[in-house]
């Protein structure tokens, strides 16, 4: 599968206007599927203070809400910006939900997942185990996404600034990871 470079990709605000990721041509960027109703939910708020830290430098966080995994994302677009900007004072920009995994899974994550199929993470096949659990207690099929698919919500792609995957990181990985915050500045420096 060739795939589409990220800045092609028609995507939309989370106001609903069609626009692309071309405004961030230069940039280095994380995009991250995110949901309101997680577990891993709090890591907006790492997101945020990511984002502010190094927006100055040319990064820029990219919020992609998805209702994939345990409808763990319901609400309209509205409501996630509302809830964002109320909960967590998300400055950065939000996109429209999207599905990032499945049969129709959008052309960004189409394209994501095929630069980068694997993720950094160190647990992540515990983490796959815990979720497996977690579905299975909320009566719910275990989660059947083979790698190299999305595991969860908060997984996170480091496009570098000729809009390239640079780094792919698991679920479980934090936002203020110290890995991520060196691939964040090895890539500023690029």
């Amino acid at each position: 599968m060739s795939t589409t470079p990220i800045y092609d990709i028609p995507v939309n605000k989370i106001t609903g206007e069609t626009t692309s990721l071309a405004d961030y041509r230069g940039k280095v960027l994380l995009l991250v599927n995110v949901a309101s109703k997680c577990g891993l939910t709090p890591q907006y708020d790492a997101l945020e203070k990511v984002y502010s830290r190094f927006k100055n430098s040319g990064f820029v966080v990219c919020g992609f809400p998805a209702n994939d995994f345990g409808a763990q994302e319901p609400g309209s677009n509205e409501d996630i910006q509302t809830f964002c900007r109320s909960t967590f004072a998300v400055d950065f920009p939000l996109f429209s939900k999207i599905p990032v995994t499945g049969p129709d899974t959008h052309p960004l994550y189409e394209s994501l997942i095929a630069a980068q199929p694997k993720a950094i993470g160190p647990t992540r096949d515990s983490f796959r185990e815990n979720l497996n659990g977690f579905l299975q207690s909320k009566h719910n099929a275990a989660s059947t996404n083979p790698e190299p698919g999305i595991l969860w919500n908060f997984e996170k792609f480091l496009i570098d600034r000729n809009g390239n995957v640079a780094a792919r990181f698991s679920p479980e990985v934090l936002p203020d990871d110290p890995t991520i915050i060196a691939a964040i500045e090895s890539a500023l420096k690029s």
